[in-house]
Parts: C-alpha cells; sequence; structure tokens
C-alpha cells in the first residue's frame, strides 16, 4: 500500500488548524452577542435597553447630529458600523434624555460617543477625535475614569 506524501497531510493539518481557528473566533463573538441578549437584574437585557434609549430619543435627532453621528462612526470597520453606531445612539439619546433636552446636539453627541466607547479604545478614541478637530475639552474628565 501507497501513503499519501508528506505534503498533503500538512496541508490537511493546516486546514484543520485553520477551520479551528476561524469556528473559534465566531464563536466568540457569537458568546458575545448571547451576553447582550442575557437579561439583567431589572429583567431587560443590554439590548432591550439600547432599543429603548433610541426609541425614545428619535425624535430628538436632527439632521446634523445624525450626519455628526455618521461621521462619528466612520472609523468603525463596516462589517461592524451598524451595530456600534445603534449602541451609540443609544447612549447618545440616553446622554440627551438625562439631561433634559429637546433635540440631540453635537456636545450630546460627543458625551455619548464616549461613554459608549470601552476604555480600551479610548487612544484611537481621542486620536480620531483631534484629527477631525472636534473639541472634548468639557468631556475629558470622562476619559480618565
Amino acid at each position: 500500500m501507497k501513503s499519501a506524501p508528506d505534503w498533503f497531510m500538512f496541508f490537511i493539518v493546516f486546514w484543520a488548524v485553520v477551520m479551528i481557528g476561524a469556528m473559534s473566533i465566531g464563536g466568540f463573538f457569537m458568546f458575545r452577542k448571547f451576553l447582550k441578549v442575557l437579561p439583567q437584574r431589572d429583567g431587560k437585557s443590554k439590548l432591550d435597553w439600547q432599543n429603548y434609549w433610541v426609541e425614545r430619543s428619535r425624535s430628538m435627532w436632527t439632521d446634523d447630529s445624525k450626519h455628526f453621528l455618521d461621521e462619528l462612526v466612520s472609523p468603525v470597520p463596516t462589517a461592524f458600523r451598524d451595530i456600534a453606531k445603534h449602541s451609540i445612539a443609544a447612549k447618545i439619546g440616553q446622554v440627551a434624555i438625562d439631561n433634559g433636552a429637546t433635540e440631540v446636539t453635537r456636545n450630546h453627541c460627543i458625551e455619548g460617543y464616549i461613554r459608549a466607547t470601552p476604555k480600551r479604545d479610548y487612544r484611537s478614541l481621542v486620536s480620531f477625535l483631534e484629527r477631525k478637530g472636534i473639541d472634548y475639552d468639557p468631556f475629558r474628565h470622562l476619559l480618565n475614569k
């Protein structure tokens, strides 16, 4: 009997490793999404709260604030941009409503953007804001928490 050549066996092992890696990465992101759907102590999940704040603030958004939100989420990769836009819009809406505003302003957008961004991404957030010439000085204290 003739066995398979060595290069073919390495090829099979290589693709097995690639497939296991791809499934692990996909599983990680699916698990993160699953955790967002689990109810918290108040009975609502993170996604329920995001939907609540987006719907509650929907009438407060002006064309300027919508365009500004689009500008803020522009560095996010296209595949994740809609999800990031929804979660950032929810935080912006919550900030605007908590401040008793009648419409969403650029300052609400900047504050909500900073609050919605994970701490590990603050360096890229600051460099993006500085590159775009967006004044975030009134909210600098939020970056030091």
